[in-house]
């Protein structure tokens, strides 16, 4: 029934969805791409990982115990970590902590804010706000970390003559790296801000649009989804900063050597 509810969707429309992934298999078909067991493999671990988090959370939401969120809400920032560090082609020792550290710090302070100085959720663990809250942040903090992340670390790798030469000259190791910081922080807040640039124009936003579908009025549907935007923001630009910093303090030391013989590349 509509008007009143969110309509249950049955095990029949999820096979008619998953159908529409033959469409993108038949693209990469037609177009030679090679694609089709990349698809099938991301298609299928997408439905497996959102059917468990879908029964951990039913577990969760039954317990309705800070412990099990907050465990809960490490594991998953621990594995945004993972993510992040894994999606970079060079890598470095220690470059898994700075990681976790930038991960865990920057979405659970973000959360908190959001459950004890804005939705003021009374108990602050209640999964129904904690977990959600903590997934959008953790999801869009991971690609600003991955991105600005990659981007210093190439970067280091190829620049590591001209930031050598600026130290020779004089230059202090901030005043070295600056330039390499800035344009890595810019590339990993980017997504972010196009996003917010577009919401309501051009796209209406997963969180808003679902809210919307459950029932939700839409003027209140919207209200959260620009708290949402400005936490992911936040979220993203600590954590894109973070991993920024970490990284280049690590890899340019005291003594203004860049330790380029740390990085080591993933394909080879």
């Amino acid at each position: 029934m509509t008007g009143e509810g969110p309509i249950h969707l049955t095990a029949g429309d999820l096979l008619v969805a998953a159908a529409l992934i033959l469409l993108n298999a038949g693209l990469s078909l037609a177009m030679s791409l090679g694609m089709g067991r990349t698809i099938a493999f991301a298609a299928t671990r997408m439905v497996v990982q959102l059917l468990a988090v879908g029964a951990i959370l039913e577990w969760v939401f039954g317990l309705s115990h800070p412990l099990a969120v907050v465990g809960l809400g490490v594991l998953m920032a621990l594995l945004a970590g993972r993510e992040s560090v894994a999606r970079q082609r060079y890598r470095y020792t220690g470059i898994y902590p700075v990681g976790w550290g930038i991960m865990v710090g920057s979405s659970f302070l973000v959360t908190a804010v959001a459950l004890f100085g804005i939705v003021s959720v009374d108990p602050w663990y209640q999964p129904q706000y904690a977990i959600p809250l903590l997934g959008m942040v953790l999801g869009n903090t991971l690609n600003g970390i991955a991105l600005g992340m990659d981007r210093v670390l190439t970067g280091l790798k190829r620049e590591q003559g001209a930031i050598e030469l600026l130290l020779v000259l004089g230059a202090t190791r901030r005043e070295a790296i600056r330039n390499l910081a800035r344009e890595s922080v810019r590339v990993g807040t980017t997504p972010i801000i196009n996003a917010m640039s577009v919401a309501g124009i051009v796209s209406l936003p997963g969180m808003m649009t679902g809210q919307i579908l459950s029932g939700t009025p839409p003027v209140e549907a919207v209200k959260y989804q620009i708290v949402i935007f400005f936490l992911i923001a936040a979220g993203t630009a600590l954590g894109t900063v973070g991993a920024v910093v970490g990284s280049l303090r690590l890899l340019v030391d005291g003594r203004g050597r860049v330790r380029s013989d740390l990085l080591r590349d993933k394909g080879r």
